[in-house]
């Protein structure tokens, strides 16, 4: 139990927080992740729902992914090193917020290479700004694979709405042909953090 402030009112109660997240010892556990729902709590005084922001490592030993939650902190060298001990064939991941937690967890559940679908948010910004140049700025994020044509459905925010695009597999597929042919193009060693940030490194 760790204590927290309600954004409405103020008033301070105790949650309950993970620090770890196993979903093969708790299974149900991945679909409250998946929706965010493990993440929120109910003021006890107003009813305000609020977002918790703690440290948790997910695990999921049946796909290989570790994603590492680290909220506005620094990755201490030592405990990275521990961590990535014995890892072979693993996905390794950090994330600064819990939507992007949510988001490594979906690409990954879809069959995806999220180093590859940086390169296609990377096209679509570009694409969207031609209309609205607001939208290079803009933080999509994956949501799922629709159709029989296995569309890329991204959600992100513009013009104090949330708006959703579906790009076709087919921009998937060429950024994964632009990733084969730059090796060096890839996520750093251990606990990667891929983003638009990460992405910007080499593409300008």
């Amino acid at each position: 139990m760790v204590p927290v402030n309600c954004n409405k009112c103020g008033q301070k109660t105790e949650i309950e927080v993970r620090q770890s997240i196993n979903t093969a010892l708790d299974p149900e556990l991945k679909a409250r992740v998946r929706d965010g729902s493990l993440f929120v709590w109910e003021c006890p005084y107003c009813g305000h729902r609020n977002l918790a922001k703690y440290q948790t490592l997910y695990h999921d030993p049946d796909a290989k992914l570790m994603v590492w939650l680290l909220p506005g902190t620094e990755m201490p060298p030592q405990k990275v090193a521990d961590a990535v001990k014995d890892l072979d064939g693993y996905t390794l991941r950090l994330v600064r917020e819990v939507g992007d937690l949510i988001e490594k967890v979906n690409i990954h559940d879809a069959g995806l290479d999220d180093s590859i679908l940086e390169i296609c948010k990377w096209v679509t910004r570009r694409e969207l700004a031609a209309k609205n140049p607001e939208a290079l700025q803009a933080p999509l994020k994956f949501l799922r694979l629709e159709g029989a044509d296995n569309d890329l459905v991204l959600a992100f925010p513009l013009g104090g709405q949330m708006q959703v695009v579906n790009v076709g597999f087919n921009v998937y597929e060429d950024a994964r042909g632009i990733l084969s042919r730059h090796p060096d193009i890839k996520p750093d060693a251990g606990f990667a953090q891929v983003d638009a940030a990460w992405i910007e490194r080499f593409f300008r």
